[in-house]
């Protein structure tokens, strides 16, 4: 997404020669994604301590799905297309949330530790 944003080259697979309003938005998204993957890594230095970052993901995801079905509304895309996506989605809030909850009520001891 950031070098179409910045290089403004065609796309390989589709030729596509992006414009300023495509140029912009996805260079807001690549920056937005950039900037979430350093967040994810910099908690699983210490998953324990920085837990509160798996809720705030599951926003984000929530609002990636809401966008998703949004486009199938729109008939921008099929179920049949956006099914496996909106799947993966919701397996990772469930994984998300579920790995909170596990790691105790104040991210300092797991279920684990009681046994």
């Amino acid at each position: 997404m950031l070098a179409q944003a910045i290089l403004a080259r065609p796309s390989p697979l589709t030729h596509y020669l992006p414009e300023v309003p495509y140029r912009y938005a996805m260079g807001l998204a690549g920056s937005l994604m950039l900037g979430w993957t350093i967040l994810l890594l910099w908690a699983d230095r210490r998953p324990v301590e920085r837990r509160g970052v798996l809720m705030i993901t599951n926003f984000v995801i929530l609002g990636l799905m809401g966008s998703g079905l949004y486009a199938v509304s729109a008939e921008f895309m099929s179920l049949a297309a956006a099914g496996p996506l909106l799947t993966v989605q919701a397996v990772l809030i469930a994984l998300f949330a579920s790995s909170y909850v596990a790691s105790g009520p104040r991210g300092t001891e797991s279920r684990r530790d009681k046994v």
